[in-house]
């Protein structure tokens, strides 16, 4: 019995000592693998801290458990990691003190910095053997080569520049252009460099056969888009600018241009281009929004192509509480250096403004193309119909030529920090049989928007014209020049501004002036608020009294554009009866 107790309690004290030994391997693993490690950096700016953070070993372990001596092996390797990381920037002889203390949860690290003087460029030798020597791009590139002389050595413009001179060579055709010296001396003791770079350019290569595989289209008609001359030097420029060619065309699902340089030769660099047809027929719908034209709703139709030679078709319907229209479109496009087309229309228009209301049909016959960075329209128009102005009612029928120079430039166009549109616009109608009054009208529309800190813009915006007439009443709406409305003069209504008749009813004027001051802030990504000062008359003669419209509004960046909501009232006009505030709302882009 003895005997048996006896054993019992052995058992029980073996399994304590056991558990124990247990508890306490357990205890000295977590304290072997529980330290963690606080990194500070002291004495460099945001871009060398940075640089040093992400060469530092030791850093990618901040904030994780880790032994002690792992810690301390790779803080003794940080001093040499820190100098490896400044170099580049021109520190080549950095003092950096240590030290590692320890805390209640581990270890921090410390490093304090003092940089010293920069290695400075003693002597710079950069050069361009061979042809490629002479044109002026590399030339231009070897000039702006940095660091220059006296200058402090900094390995990313360094680079930054090679590639440029590099790049240079390249886009003039020089595919085998090479460095067989590129070298970066520096002396440490004294804090300097020497920098010495030479190319052979080697020879220039021109393009070759253009392969096109994937087309819809009969052949020869893709080679129309090709922006080069058989012959011509090759250059990657004009590569992107073949693709953006066939991308605008709106025929294509996909484009890939790829030159095939494995098989190229000085005498000519062959290049295959692949395409797939994109959807051919697009249909559309959709409701919008205006308070010049009241709400409405919009349905269309784009034929991409009805032929092999790449003609369009288009069709479009409106009906909005203000508004009824149709509109059919026919093109040509004429590819080439100038990507030219051929438009020809026809427009039924039903409108009805507290101005004016008019029934018309219009016929339009254009040529459209690229001409010295515009986009420049010339072409004919006939607009015949009954409208009613100031309670008169007139029949006109109008034979008249029309010219347009336009461009636009922003990177972004559904919503632009920095850009600009300009559209100058010119029409003129001799006395015909088919003219009721002869005139000559000419027009210019600008906008202007600029990025100021960060969400927030300002938009400037300014319209002028000019007419000379014969007859102005048989001028139907259309052709008059009117102010007034969610982009014109904002606390207005819509064609409100211009001159009155003997009863005070608005007529229209032969004259336009008309400017918008607005600022936009946006508190959130997509939504903002916007204060805005208009101004603009639209008189007989030359003797304008403006009319100043001020108010705030409300923005959102939709999927569809920017929605403009803003409430505008008149500080300063003549017209009887304007003093309200009025609700504008619009939506599209701002160029």
């Amino acid at each position: 019995m003895v005997t048996t107790c006896s054993h019992n309690l052995s058992q029980t004290v073996a399994r304590i000592f056991a558990r124990c030994g247990l508890f306490l391997l357990l205890l000295s693993t977590h304290a072997a693998f529980g330290a963690q490690v606080e990194v500070t950096i002291e004495g460099l700016n945001q871009e060398l801290q940075e640089a040093a953070r992400a060469n530092l070993s030791l850093q990618q372990y901040a904030g994780r458990d880790v032994t002690p001596s792992q810690i301390r092996r790779l803080h003794a390797a940080g001093e040499l990691e820190i100098r490896k990381a400044v170099e580049p920037y021109g520190y080549y002889n950095p003092k950096i003190d240590t030290d590692l203390e320890t805390t209640e949860k581990g270890f921090k690290a410390v490093y304090r910095v003092s940089l010293g003087n920069p290695v400075i460029v003693r002597k710079k030798k950069v050069d361009v053997k061979g042809s490629g020597a002479e044109l002026p791009a590399v030339k231009r590139a070897v000039r702006r080569f940095k660091p220059v002389e006296g200058d402090k050595l900094d390995h990313a413009l360094y680079e930054t520049s090679k590639d440029g001179v590099q790049q240079a060579l390249l886009g003039a055709g020089y595919l085998r252009a090479w460095t067989p010296v590129r070298k970066v001396d520096v002396s440490r003791s004294e804090n300097w460099a020497s920098i010495d770079v030479e190319w052979l350019s080697g020879d220039r290569y021109k393009f070759g056969a253009v392969d096109f595989q994937g087309s819809q289209f009969k052949d020869g008609f893709l080679e129309r888009f090709i922006p080069w001359k058989p012959g011509d030097w090759y250059s990657p420029d004009e590569l992107l600018t073949l693709q953006q060619r066939l991308v605008d065309a709106d025929y294509f699902s996909t484009v890939l241009v790829q030159p095939l340089l494995e098989k190229g030769r000085p005498e000519g660099v062959p290049v295959h281009v692949e395409v797939a047809p994109a959807k051919r027929s697009v249909y559309s719908a959709g409701v919008y929004v205006s308070t010049d034209t009241g709400p409405g709703i919009r349905a269309g139709l784009q034929r991409r192509w009805i032929n092999q030679s790449g003609h369009k078709f288009g069709a479009e319907l409106d009906n909005a509480q203000r508004l009824q229209s149709a509109d059919v479109k026919y093109q040509i496009p004429l590819p080439g250096p100038n990507d030219r087309s051929y438009n020809f229309g026809t427009t039924y228009r039903d409108e009805d403004t507290d101005t004016s209301k008019s029934k018309n049909g219009r016929v339009a016959a254009n040529e459209t193309r690229q001409w010295h960075g515009f986009t420049r329209t010339l072409g004919l128009q006939y607009l015949s119909g009954n409208f009613e102005i100031a309670d008169e009612q007139r029949y006109s029928s109008l034979l008249y030529a029309e010219g347009t120079l336009s461009r636009k430039q922003a990177r972004n166009f559904a919503f632009p920090r920095n850009g600009y549109s300009l559209v100058i616009g010119t029409r003129f109608a001799p006395e015909t049989a088919l003219t009721d009054t002869s005139f000559s009208q000419i027009s210019v529309d600008g906008k202007y928007i600029k990025g100021l800190a960060r969400r927030q813009r300002l938009l400037l915006r300014a319209s002028v014209g000019a007419m000379i007439v014969d007859d102005f009443d048989q001028l139907p709406p259309e052709l008059r020049f009117f102010a007034g409305g969610d982009r014109s003069v904002r606390g207005f209504d819509y064609q409100a501004i211009g001159s009155l008749d003997a009863n005070n009813k608005v007529v229209g004027g032969t004259y336009l002036a008309v400017g918008s001051t607005e600022y936009e802030y946006y508190f959130l990504q997509d939504w903002g608020a916007a204060v805005f000062v208009d101004a603009g008359d639209a008189p007989r003669t030359q003797d304008f009294s403006l009319n100043v419209g001020a108010g705030i509004g409300a923005r959102w960046r939709s999927p569809v554009g920017v929605v403009r909501v803003d409430f505008g009232y008149p500080v300063k006009t003549d017209i009887p009866d304007a003093n309200h505030l009025r609700f504008h709302i619009s939506i599209g882009s701002d160029l």
